[in-house]
C-alpha cells in the first residue's frame, strides 16, 4: 500500500480547543492532486501537553465546554503535583494530553476526510503558552 507524508506545523495557539479539520483536507488535496478513491489517513501530534480529538464541529460551545471539563478534571497550581519545572500549567496540559491522546485515524473517502456530518478535527491546546505543535501527516492508499 503506497503512502504520502508531510509535517504540518501550526502556529502558536491560545490555550483552548482548536478547529483544524480545513487546515489538514488542505494538505491532504495538496498531497494528493489526483483523487484518490479510499484510503486511510493517520495524524500523529509530536508533543505531550497538546492533543487530538474529533468532536461536534456544529456548536461552538462544544469547544467550551469541553475545556472547561478538562480543566476541572485536571486543574493547574495543584500543590501535590511534582512535575513544576515548566509551568504550573504543564502537569496538568500532560494529563489531559494522555486522556485524549495524539493521534488519529480516519478514512479517506473520495478524496477528503471520512468524518460525520457533525465532526471536526480538533487540536487541544493544553499550556498557557505551547508555541508551534507538528503533526506527521500520513496519508495511505
Amino acid at each position: 500500500m503506497p503512502y504520502h507524508q508531510t509535517t504540518l506545523t501550526f502556529p502558536p495557539y491560545t490555550r483552548g480547543i482548536h478547529v483544524v479539520t480545513p487546515l489538514i483536507q488542505d494538505a491532504i488535496c495538496e498531497m494528493l492532486p489526483n483523487k484518490v478513491e479510499a484510503g486511510l489517513v493517520h495524524l500523529f501530534l509530536q508533543h505531550t501537553s497538546a492533543s487530538l480529538t474529533i468532536n461536534e464541529n456544529a456548536d461552538p460551545d462544544v469547544r467550551l465546554d469541553t475545556e472547561d471539563w478538562l480543566n476541572k478534571v485536571a486543574p493547574a497550581d495543584q500543590p501535590e503535583y511534582r512535575h513544576t519545572l515548566e509551568g504550573s500549567d504543564d502537569l496538568p496540559a500532560h494529563f489531559k494530553s494522555m486522556m485524549l491522546g495524539i493521534s488519529l485515524t480516519i478514512p479517506l473517502v473520495n478524496g477528503a476526510l471520512g468524518l460525520g456530518t457533525w465532526q471536526g478535527i480538533y487540536l487541544c491546546e493544553h499550556r498557557d503558552s505551547g508555541g508551534r505543535r507538528k503533526l506527521i501527516l500520513t496519508v495511505s492508499t
